[in-house]
Order: C-alpha cells, then sequence, then structure tokens
C-alpha cells in the first residue's frame, strides 16, 4: 500500500483476489440481511478483544474497494477535498502530464501553485472531467444522427 499526501492506493497484486472476494461475500451477505439499519455495524474480533464499531456507509465504502481488489485491479482512495499533484491528476483522469499541465496554463481546469509546483483541487478536476465526458457523449451523438442521414 502506498500513501502520497492525502491519496492512499492498493496496486494491484498487493492483496490476494479470493481473500477479497470471500470478504466481500461476508459484507454484502450482512448487508442484505441487515438493509434498513442505519448508523454504525459492530464487527466481533476474537482473542478477548473489544469489539470493532464501524460507521456503515464506511462499510458500504470498504465493500466497494473489495470488490475492485477481488477483480485484481488497483484502487485508490482521495478525499474528497484533496489537492492533486499533476501527475496525479493526469493518471486520475487517464492523459498525460504534459497534457494536463496544458490545461492548467490555459485555465481549462483551475489549479494554485505551491512554490513552483501545481496543486489541482479533486472537485475541480472531477468538474473537468463529467464537462469533458459530456462534451464527448454529444459528439459522438451528432456523429450518430449525421452518420444515419447520411446512410451510413
Amino acid at each position: 500500500m502506498t500513501g502520497i499526501g492525502s491519496v492512499s492506493s492498493v496496486q494491484p497484486g498487493d492483496v490476494d483476489a479470493e481473500v477479497a472476494q470471500r470478504a466481500l461475500r461476508r459484507i454484502k451477505d450482512y448487508l442484505a440481511k441487515h438493509p434498513v439499519e442505519p448508523g454504525t455495524i459492530e464487527v466481533i474480533v476474537e482473542h478477548g478483544e473489544p469489539s470493532l464499531v464501524l460507521p456503515r456507509p464506511a462499510v458500504t465504502l470498504f465493500a466497494q474497494i473489495l470488490a475492485q481488489l477481488a477483480e485484481g485491479r488497483g484502487v485508490s482512495v482521495i478525499p474528497s477535498q484533496a489537492e492533486l499533484t499533476t501527475q496525479q491528476a493526469a493518471d486520475l483522469i487517464g492523459v498525460s502530464r504534459p497534457y494536463l499541465v496544458g490545461l492548467l496554463d490555459d485555465g481549462t481546469i483551475p489549479h494554485r501553485k505551491v512554490g513552483r509546483h501545481r496543486r489541482v483541487s479533486l472537485s475541480d478536476l472531477l468538474a473537468y472531467k463529467r464537462a469533458d465526458d459530456e462534451r464527448r457523449r454529444h459528439a459522438a451523438d451528432e456523429l450518430g444522427e449525421l452518420g444515419q442521414e447520411l446512410g451510413i
């Protein structure tokens, strides 16, 4: 597991996929048997230790993480108010770092400078990604319509 600032990651292969799958099944079974119980979930710990009490939303998030690990994928957890390095931001939206820096420099994505280094807020990055995804969907729809008009 790696942690860079406020970003924590588990790389593919760091976790046994079968262990993750078994844990995921147990959590999903519990959540399915207790669907409307808000609040917390008590986990009994062996060897006389006190039980572990977890917030239900955290258990649900943990199940989503386990599902990715069970598929052999890596996972990163980023706090919603996090500021990312340019490399982290580029990796998150699937572009090269130089391309991302161009988006920052032309004002497409807001950022701030810390010394010589640029920092991008996660919320600004995700807003850009949503808008870009919408632009791409719109362009694909227009191409589809044009293709139908042309009989392609």
